[in-house]
């Protein structure tokens, strides 16, 4: 299983079924995400598109291997999901270790601080929220290059462009 196409459609069934905070078929972010993660190549794209296998379905990275998934996209996989009883931040801070890891939670993030998505939130659980992706940022943005997190923001969430002018 090497093409985008196949990885998308392992996406779709493994996500079949599943949907967000905000009551959209869960797919769609993991697409939102992959798509932000295009200039970056295929293997980005995959590892977007899989992000959360992991950590929301019964898909193993063993799984992911046996079904012919690269190699090095599992291992993206795996850098950026969440392991049982570690707190956000530590996992923020892991996932820096990995450049390519990073790329792809800098997407997760802009997609689910997205003002459209937020805007279906209760005002708490916004509140929240963004503070908690706030931080992630202020972590994650740093481990990365200016002009990477530029391009991932333009696609998946514009409006955090002029936050990434604060940051520079």
């Amino acid at each position: 299983m090497t093409s985008v196409r196949e990885i998308e459609i392992l996406a779709d069934g493994a996500h079949a079924g599943q949907t967000d905070k905000i009551g959209v078929p869960y797919v769609e972010h993991v697409r939102a995400v992959a798509a932000g993660l295009r200039p970056f190549g295929d293997e980005l794209v995959m590892a977007g598109l899989l992000h959360d296998i992991l950590e929301d379905t019964d898909w193993t990275a063993e799984r992911l291997r046996k079904a012919g998934v690269p190699t090095r996209v599992v291992e993206i996989v795996e850098a950026v999901t969440r392991q049982p009883g570690m707190a956000y931040d530590e996992m923020i801070r892991r996932v820096t270790a990995d450049p390519q890891a990073t790329l792809v939670k800098i997407a997760d993030n802009a997609h689910n601080s997205h003002p459209a998505r937020a805007a279906r939130l209760s005002a708490d659980q916004r509140e929240r929220l963004a503070a908690k992706y706030r931080a992630a940022r202020a972590v994650l943005w740093p481990a990365a290059n200016r002009d990477d997190i530029e391009a991932v923001v333009r696609l998946v969430n514009p409006s955090l462009l002029g936050e990434l002018d604060t940051h520079s």
